[in-house]
């Protein structure tokens, strides 16, 4: 030992570390599998956990972009562009587990039915978010225009969630009037993989927001 206090970034990394390996032991080695589709349903943990994980890192971001353009200070960018690249990310991750279930399950990696078509459109939305900011210099304007543009963007996250109860669709319901429709082990297992995504999120912020600090410091120095 060096001495060396942990930081809050060892913390978050120990314990997402930790409860990644419980999620995976329990996901494949302690719930049983689906009756009809058998293991290939254990995917849907990982799958369902990516995709909130993406609309409440995409949420932080419209928060962020709120009190940026409240109170101008640059922080509140930062941690707008930080969250957003991390949602996206995990979007990237609940479209491509979606695909590998649907393969052996539907027959095909891909079908345009409006959950997957809103699942595209959101993940093309927060990509030109990217693109829209790396093709500005000037910070402020930056900042200002990517901000309104979140604030808009955020509409494909409730239209892509809503997409399996507005329209006729192929994906499977999880949660309707009378529940979830899922036993009370499988219930289970799908809270603990969502609180272990959301740890991940928290770190994966964490550190990002280091960087992003260390970035602008960078900038700081050219610019004197």
């Amino acid at each position: 030992m060096d001495g060396r206090r942990l930081s809050a970034g060892d913390v978050l990394g120990a314990v997402t570390g930790a409860m990644m390996a419980v999620s995976l032991y329990v996901v494949f080695l302690v719930v049983p599998a689906e009756a009809t589709m058998g293991d290939v349903q254990r995917i849907f943990y990982f799958h369902v956990s990516a995709s909130w994980t993406g609309y409440l890192a995409l949420l932080v971001t419209l928060v962020s972009s709120v009190l940026y353009l409240r109170f101008r200070e640059l922080r509140w960018d930062a941690l707008a562009l930080s969250s957003a690249e991390i949602g996206l990310v995990f979007i990237t991750l609940g479209i491509v587990t979606g695909s590998i279930w649907a393969r052996p399950i539907w027959g095909t990696w891909w079908t345009w039915d409006p959950r997957l078509t809103t699942s595209a459109v959101l993940w093309l939305v927060y990509l030109s978010y990217m693109i829209l900011r790396m093709a500005m210099e000037e910070r402020e304007r930056r900042a200002r225009v990517a901000s309104v543009y979140s604030i808009v963007a955020f509409v494909a996250v409730p239209v892509n969630f809503m997409a399996i109860r507005w329209w006729r669709v192929a994906h499977p319901l999880i949660l309707n009037s009378s529940g979830f429709q899922l036993s009370p082990s499988m219930l289970r297992t799908m809270f603990l993989c969502l609180l272990t995504f959301t740890m991940l999120y928290a770190t994966l912020l964490h550190h990002r927001l280091r960087l992003e600090t260390l970035r602008e410091s960078v900038e700081q120095l050219k610019a004197r």
